[in-house]
């Protein structure tokens, strides 16, 4: 098992401020960092210099929205999605991240007021199967992410996601679980992580509140359970969202302080995750 931290608690891009928050990760014992990839100017090969240097692995997150959708009826439109993924898998490949997560399977926030249609979904394999055969080019996985159904309507659940996956048909196109939105949108944690379980190549651990894991009232042991069951052995990625940058707490919907530092919910996320698999992968 690989333990991961999502940058996003402290900061949209990379930048010098993020240094002292990755020497603090790597002393705390985390293997990697999960690095948001909006701004794709950035120099990532600079950064995947540094990173290597302090002996962090990494993964990445990005998005996309209504103007690049990778389901909208306009074929320009989708052109741009999927021309965005590429280029964020290019960044991805320049930093050395391994897996590239998020919802850019369609427009995060955006709605058509109606139930996805066959269309839609079409599209949206279409797209997705064009960013797997240039993820294959770059030696990067895909982790296609369900959200749940206040963030987007294409893909809501664990398994429409594996099916999602399958019918894109490329191996380099597999998907992530995610805590906080099964705690949402599933009926059975258990029977959501089966489900998906031959495609599933990455794991968010995400408190109810978006806060320290293990504090709130996500079903932690039926997660781990289930996750024990398939014999999962990948990363494990702290997803959390605080107040420090306003666009993010928006876009998440932070409105109050729920844990008492960035580094104690970082540690203590970590000895969480690190108990959880104790008892139950080296038991």
């Amino acid at each position: 098992m690989r333990y991961g931290m999502n940058l996003l608690l402290w900061s949209g891009e990379l930048n010098d401020s993020m240094l002292p928050v990755l020497h603090m990760l790597k002393n705390l014992g985390y293997d990697g960092v999960e690095l948001p990839i909006f701004n794709l100017d950035l120099d990532y090969a600079k950064w995947g210099k540094k990173l290597d240097e302090l002996g962090l692995a990494r993964t990445a997150v990005t998005i996309r929205l209504a103007d690049d959708n990778p389901i909208s009826s306009d074929a320009s439109v989708r052109a741009k999605g999927v021309e965005l993924n590429k280029k964020t898998l290019d960044c991805c490949a320049a930093v050395g991240a391994t897996t590239i997560v998020g919802p850019y399977h369609s427009a995060l926030g955006h709605f058509s007021g109606n139930v996805r249609t066959a269309d839609e979904w079409k599209w949206g394999v279409d797209s997705m199967r064009q960013t797997a055969e240039h993820a294959g080019k770059v030696n990067v996985t895909l982790g296609v992410e369900p959200l749940n159904r206040f963030e987007t309507y294409l893909l809501n659940t664990h398994a429409d996601a594996a099916k999602f996956c399958r019918e894109v048909g490329h191996p380099r196109c597999r998907m992530m679980y995610d805590t906080f939105h099964s705690n949402i949108e599933e009926k059975s944690i258990t029977e959501a992580i089966h489900s998906c379980a031959d495609m599933l190549t990455h794991v968010h651990i995400s408190e109810n509140d978006r806060s320290t894991p293990g504090r709130g009232n996500v079903r932690w042991c039926e997660n781990f359970d289930a996750l024990r069951e398939i014999n999962y052995n990948g990363w494990l990625v702290v997803e959390a969202f605080g107040l420090a940058l306003p666009e993010i707490a928006a876009a998440t919907k932070i409105w109050r302080r729920m844990f008492d530092s960035e580094e104690q919910l970082a540690r203590d996320s970590l000895a969480f995750m690190k108990s959880q698999v104790a008892k139950r992968w080296c038991s």
